[in-house]
């Protein structure tokens, strides 16, 4: 299994948005900072998810599930990011981990941005930051699932934009007209 923080040890610092106070979003030049989620972080994770009035309250529980699972073993399964702003706001996270059985694939559980920060940047970033933590790894390939429900529209094109490919979709998966869509990335490394 892969250890907390595939990368480096050190926090990404992507450029992107501004010095502006904490608690709001910033929308000038300066350093968006990346690093793992902590305990304390629990709370304004479990917002994010539930302002973005996507997922159901189901998913919000096992989300929360895969992260009080990550707070308990960080050495095993589950590594999360999050996209802080200077002033230490959390404006979106993601999950992700080694795909048991298999060597080099990898599975994106989870990425969620806070409304009032979506269209800024920061899920690509997120997303840009667990490739280079991949890629240093040696991993092959990415997959990420999502749902063919229209509300999940700007979700398909955000990994489309991004080089993922869908690679599979099974019909009425999740329920009756909910295709489960599968996408694929290759890492290079």
């Amino acid at each position: 299994m892969s250890p907390a923080d595939t990368g480096d040890g050190q926090d990404a610092e992507p450029t992107w948005g501004s010095g502006e106070p904490s608690g709001s979003v910033p929308r000038e030049p300066a350093v968006l900072r990346i690093s793992p989620l902590e305990p304390q972080h629990r709370v304004p994770v479990e917002e994010i998810l539930r302002a973005t009035a996507v997922f159901r309250p189901e998913e919000i529980e096992i989300a929360l599930e895969v992260l009080d699972s990550y707070y308990a073993h960080p050495e095993r399964d589950y590594t999360t990011l999050g996209a802080f702003t200077p002033g230490g706001d959390l404006l979106g996270y993601l999950c992700y981990g080694p795909t048991p059985c298999t060597v080099g694939t990898w599975d994106l559980y989870w990425i969620a941005v806070s409304p009032a920060a979506q269209n800024l940047g920061v899920g690509s970033l997120l997303l840009q930051e667990v490739e280079r933590r991949l890629a240093r790894a040696d991993a092959r390939l990415v997959v990420i699932e999502t749902s063919s429900q229209p509300v999940y529209h700007p979700t398909r094109a955000f990994y489309r934009r991004r080089g993922y490919d869908e690679v599979a979709r099974v019909k009425d998966f999740y329920s009756d007209g909910d295709d489960r869509v599968i996408f694929a990335k290759r890492i290079s490394t």
